[in-house]
């Protein structure tokens, strides 16, 4: 009988001592899954400001290539000041994203966010053989966070841009309204994606770039259709994807109807 009791006792202080032993793994991984959220928010955050500071550069660089120039330097300038207070919005959107804190969404004039996402962009496509076709009607609104809804079509322009280069092709940006939905979908006719990558391509640090016969300045850190899809589930929508290899690839941003108010 004593032996049976010192058996149990012996049990019982052996399953404290692991209740003990999970908790402080529990605490570890807790802190561990903290920092690396933060690496990743850190990380990302990162690779907008990268995409962000490119047109900021060209706008100074113009001012400065003429400086007998007034009205040219004036212009660069202003669009240099404008960008920089877009910047900063994006970034406390970005932030207040990844904390987990409400946004302000308001009901906006879709072409007209399309038409500043290449105004920040700062280029030409043209020069890069790219043909850019919208196709959104001037009155057709979304309801979402602007500078949020702007982000997801900027990395979407740019992986469009380095899927077809060097050797151009056609982007194509259309938008329509569905029955209780609106569909924004941007197209290229780039190099595609190939079927056994397409079930990975919104996951952190999944990239297709950087084997790829891409032409792009860097290859990609993974992380842009990741925060796309963040974005767009955080305004109850869906982000999916079709593309073939060599065929191009069609990138669909399914949002809830606007709310009825006054634009």
């Amino acid at each position: 009988m004593a032996s049976i009791t010192q058996k149990r006792f012996s049990l019982h202080r052996r399953v404290k001592l692991q209740e003990h032993q999970n908790q402080a793994l529990k605490s570890q991984l807790l802190a561990l899954q903290h920092l690396a959220s933060m690496g990743t928010v850190s990380y990302m955050i990162a690779h907008e400001i990268n995409n962000l500071l490119t047109p900021l550069k060209s706008y100074a660089s113009l001012a400065l290539s003429d400086l007998d120039d007034r009205a040219l330097s004036e212009k660069a300038l202003q669009k240099v000041v404008n960008n920089c207070d877009r910047t900063a919005k994006i970034m406390e959107s970005m932030l207040a994203l990844a904390s987990g804190q409400t946004h302000q969404e308001d009901n906006v004039r879709l072409l007209g966010l399309i038409e500043e996402v290449f105004t920040c962009l700062c280029r030409d496509f043209a020069k890069d053989g790219i043909t850019v076709d919208i196709r959104v009607a001037d009155d057709l609104t979304i309801s979402g966070v602007p500078v949020q809804i702007q982000q997801v079509l900027i990395n979407l322009i740019l992986n469009a841009r380095d899927a077809m280069l060097p050797g151009g092709g056609v982007l194509i940006i259309e938008a329509a309204e569905k029955v209780g939905s609106v569909e924004i979908t941007v197209a290229d006719t780039g190099a595609g994606i190939e079927p056994h990558d397409l079930e990975n391509i919104f996951e952190m640090f999944f990239t297709t770039k950087a084997n790829k016969r891409s032409a792009a300045e860097n290859s990609g850190a993974g992380l842009g259709l990741a925060f796309c899809k963040m974005i767009v589930d955080d305004h109850d929508g869906t982000l999916s994807v079709e593309s073939e290899p060599d065929r191009g690839s069609k990138f669909k941003i399914t949002l809830p109807q606007p709310h009825s108010s006054n634009v």
